[in-house]
């Protein structure tokens, strides 16, 4: 899905203009420290990035979610939307927060890993749910509940489509992945 060129390749700070030099000047100053990734597409529209960057940064150092759980919901998001800078930033923190390496290269060739935890199976089939049915069965839920509470399952959801939202940027502007040592890229999307 990945375009072979950046179409939106990073601005050059002196051609910002105010509200694009002040998202800029928000992103660096806060937890990310630089303009990468989708931002540097959104910053092509300051007023819609400084809100998303708000709710990701929520979602990824703040949420009730384990860190184990939002980086793997991460990647299964990831997979699915064949987005390489995505994959290729979460990894290495999926492994920082236990995800083994069998279960990151299933993911990785597009399976449903035989490997997971049984922790890391609800929210893979929790994603795969959402994102091919829109929207989950009741029994689904009630685990969901169970596992996360309701503030964890708007979290997981909000990951979700945050991550979903954010692949879709990447894709169309076509944005580099990056070379992150030992992470192999995903492979082509099957046809």
């Amino acid at each position: 899905m990945n375009s072979k060129h950046d179409r939106m390749p990073p601005l050059a700070l002196e051609s910002l203009d105010a509200l694009q030099r002040a998202a800029a000047d928000a992103l660096i100053a806060g937890p990310r420290k630089a303009v990468k990734g989708p931002f540097i597409a959104l910053l092509r529209s300051p007023q819609l990035l400084a809100p998303l960057q708000a709710a990701g940064e929520y979602l990824r150092f703040g949420s009730a979610l384990p860190r184990r759980v939002s980086e793997f919901a991460t990647l299964v998001v990831a997979r699915h939307w064949s987005q390489q800078f995505e994959w290729q930033v979460h990894v290495p923190l999926a492994r920082q927060a236990g995800t083994g390496a069998d279960t990151l290269e299933g993911l990785r060739q597009g399976l449903r890993p035989a490997t997971m935890s049984a922790e890391e199976a609800f929210v893979h089939d929790f994603v795969v749910e959402l994102t091919t049915r829109r929207g989950v069965a009741d029994a689904t839920y009630a685990e969901a509940i169970q596992r996360f509470g309701e503030r964890g399952v708007v979290d997981l959801v909000g990951l979700i489509g945050y991550f979903t939202l954010m692949s879709m940027v990447l894709n169309v502007a076509g944005t580099p992945a990056g070379d992150t040592p030992d992470v192999a890229s995903l492979p082509p999307p099957a046809s």
